[in-house]
């Protein structure tokens, strides 16, 4: 790969950290962006002591104007935005009937609408280009649907939808773009669902035998199927949506 630039939502931990590691590894610079402007530096500095390039960008993808901003430092810092990959995500395990109306904005503004919000940003450049890489973080949730994620469930079956669309509306302009699916995956995020909730183990204990290889996932394993997608040899892969789940979901 070339020194494109890339830009990874959600970068400073989890599936996110080592997306980011793996696209620089590949020869991407990267701009780590997350609420956690802490953990982005840290996952920044990570890169830099391996020699590849990154800065740390603190973006909240619920916030169009912090969106905007954080692209805006990272054309100027690294240039234009050349491939997103959008994996900020957050969830708490909960049956539909318990949620409520503020808690669905939540789920939705983060996991949905920030994707809406980067692509917008970043895109037209891309169209520009005339070369760009989306890369979408959904879950197999989103494809087969999850107990106790009902809001999450939906709003990953929405990004799934949306990145088919732009697939379509993109392709004629050198621009693909793509969907990964995690199955359950050993990162922070999942250990502060499991804290959450009353029910957290047995849950995750259920997913953990649903998988035919009887495992969770583990980040690494979910940044490579980003970093194939993200790279030149995906030029003809485009509206396409893998899951990395050890089988859970097979079509």
């Amino acid at each position: 790969m070339s020194g494109r630039v890339a830009l990874v939502t959600g970068g400073g931990s989890g599936i996110g950290r080592e997306i980011c590691v793996g696209l620089a590894a590949a020869g991407r610079q990267v701009a780590v962006a997350d609420l956690n402007l802490d953990g982005a530096q840290e996952t920044a500095s990570m890169i830099s002591q391996t020699g590849g390039h990154a800065v740390a960008v603190h973006m909240d993808v619920a916030d169009t104007d912090a969106v905007q901003n954080g692209v805006f430092q990272t054309v100027d810092e690294l240039g234009p935005v050349e491939v997103l990959v959008n994996c900020a995500g957050w969830d708490e395990l909960m049956p539909f009937l318990s949620t409520d109306e503020s808690f669905w904005d939540r789920v939705i503004e983060i996991n949905y609408k920030g994707v809406l919000r980067t692509v917008h940003a970043c895109l037209p450049a891309m169209v520009e280009a005339g070369w760009g890489r989306i890369i979408n973080i959904a879950s197999d949730a989103g494809r087969v649907g999850s107990s106790f994620e009902a809001v999450y469930s939906g709003a990953k079956g929405g990004i799934i939808a949306f990145t088919k669309t732009i697939a379509r509306e993109a392709a004629r302009s050198g621009v693909t773009a793509n969907v990964v699916c995690p199955g359950p995956t050993d990162t922070p995020l999942l250990d502060g669902i499991v804290a959450a909730s009353d029910d957290g183990d047995k849950i995750i204990g259920a997913m953990a035998r649903a998988v035919p290889m009887k495992r969770v996932g583990t980040p690494t394993e979910v940044a490579s199927a980003v970093v194939y997608f993200g790279s030149d040899e995906a030029a003809f892969v485009t509206g396409q949506t893998l899951s990395v789940s050890g089988g859970l979901t097979m079509s």
